[in-house]
């Protein structure tokens, strides 16, 4: 045999027994093979199902919760610590304006009273001018009564002074009231019976009459503007067949 011959024995011869030693430590379960102890690094074995399940699992707890860059969403508690914020601040907000309007509601409760207790102070500034010219021709009178004496002539001349102050007294006041404040003063002797402007406190019946009548003003009536607020207290003629 040539010496080349003797060297491929020689490898044959090795691979078998590599081939029988591998067979062996396959069946002895207490036997490691080398390549399972290499590091899956070093490109050895592949590892353990254990293994990979808690590689699996310290990714899984290391990993975060949220994609990068967004914000974790509230909780339950901070959820409810805002609405309880809210809460309180809707209500203090309810609280002041309650508040302001029960102030204004009392403000104008005050202003609608005074406009009410004060709506004819103007009217009031007017029959005081006319209570002083009243003063006045009382005086007048009383100066000329005691002046007078005994003396009937005098006398006489102070009543007659009297009348004619207070005459032109309430003519002045009747122009003032109808042509300031709108009060007329209407006459009703002559004209038709008008229930709503008449108040009959006397009647009589005539032959000379076709329709209720008024005979005689016993007390005037007033219109202020276009109402009537005091009926005329009238005499009234009826027809006989009436």
């Amino acid at each position: 045999m040539s010496k080349h011959k003797k060297e491929e024995t020689t490898i044959t011869e090795n691979t078998v027994k590599d081939a029988e030693e591998g067979a062996e430590n396959t069946r002895d379960p207490g036997t490691i093979p080398e390549q399972a102890e290499q590091s899956p690094e070093t490109g050895g074995g592949q590892p353990s199902e254990k293994a990979a399940d808690a590689g699996t699992t310290a990714e899984n707890r290391d990993a975060p919760q949220t994609e990068a860059g967004e914000a974790q969403p509230p909780s339950a508690e901070d959820r409810i610590a805002g609405l309880e914020a809210k809460l309180a601040e809707a209500n203090d907000q309810y609280l002041r304006k309650a508040a302001d309007f029960e102030n204004y509601r009392k403000r104008m409760n005050q202003e609608k009273q005074s406009a009410i207790d004060y709506a004819n102070q103007t009217l009031f500034l007017d029959l005081i001018l006319v209570i002083d010219d009243f003063e006045r021709a009382i005086k007048s009178a009383e100066s000329q009564r005691e002046a007078a004496g005994g003396d009937g002539e005098q006398i006489a001349a102070g009543y007659n002074s009297l009348y004619e102050g207070i005459t032109m007294i309430e003519k002045n006041l009747v122009s003032q009231l109808e042509n300031k404040w709108g009060l007329k003063r209407f006459d009703s002797a002559g004209e038709p019976f008008d229930p709503n402007r008449h108040e009959a406190i006397m009647m009589e019946k005539s032959a000379d009459t076709d329709e209720p009548v008024v005979a005689e003003d016993f007390i005037k009536g007033y219109i202020l503007k276009d109402r009537v607020i005091r009926p005329a207290k009238v005499k009234v003629v009826m027809p006989e067949n009436k």
